[in-house]
């Protein structure tokens, strides 16, 4: 029984001495200390702005790339979807005609775009059919190839979104020490250390 009379007391007193004394109010020129200027606080990762400037990316090439503030990729972005277009538009001109004086030429015609005016062909019809082909290739790729650039644009604004957040400091160093120590009893020894700072 006493030991358990000992416990509580050592308890209650515990308890008393780990209220100890109330902290007095705090006036109003107190907080000056704590208040600390805008420059000198870090920013706030935003986890939604790797697949925000994705969103926006994918709704209108290059607005990622302007979301991230990266205008320079901004050019870039409508060659890679711009080019691919157009080379899509000029084999597809080139396959019409081409599709056109082929089907005259299976009717019995001779007076298609690639016949000369007494009606010699300038190219064969079996030419016509490989270069209908080739024209029908060369529009596929052309489509793979702006479906392919859509995806890069919209990948690497997700990734400078990552990458926007991340801190460089100007404090950052990479620095070679070449050591040398010469032992009489053994050959002298050579040492190179990189030395990151961070």
């Amino acid at each position: 029984m006493p030991s358990k009379l000992l416990y509580i007391f050592l308890l209650i007193a515990g308890l008393a001495m780990a209220q100890g004394d109330p902290q007095p109010p705090i006036d109003d020129q107190d907080f000056s200390a704590l208040i600390q200027d805008a420059d000198s606080v870090k920013t706030v990762y935003d986890a939604n702005k790797p697949s925000r400037a994705a969103f926006y990316s994918a709704v209108l090439p290059g607005l990622g790339q302007v979301y991230n503030k990266q205008y320079w990729k901004v050019p870039l972005a409508y060659a890679g979807i711009g080019i691919p277009i157009g080379a899509y538009i000029w084999n597809d001109r080139q396959y019409q005609r081409l599709r056109d004086a082929y089907r005259i030429r299976l009717a019995g015609g001779t007076d298609d775009e690639f016949s000369s005016e007494d009606g010699t062909p300038l190219i064969s019809t079996e030419g016509l059919e490989r270069a209908q082909r080739n024209s029908q290739r060369n529009k596929e790729l052309s489509i793979l190839i702006t479906a392919l650039f859509y995806v890069v644009q919209i990948v690497d604004a997700n990734v400078a979104g990552h990458l926007d957040q991340f801190d460089v400091d100007r404090d950052l160093s990479l620095s070679p020490y070449i050591d040398y120590s010469p032992n009489m009893l053994v050959a002298p020894s050579y040492g190179l250390t990189l030395s990151y700072k961070f």
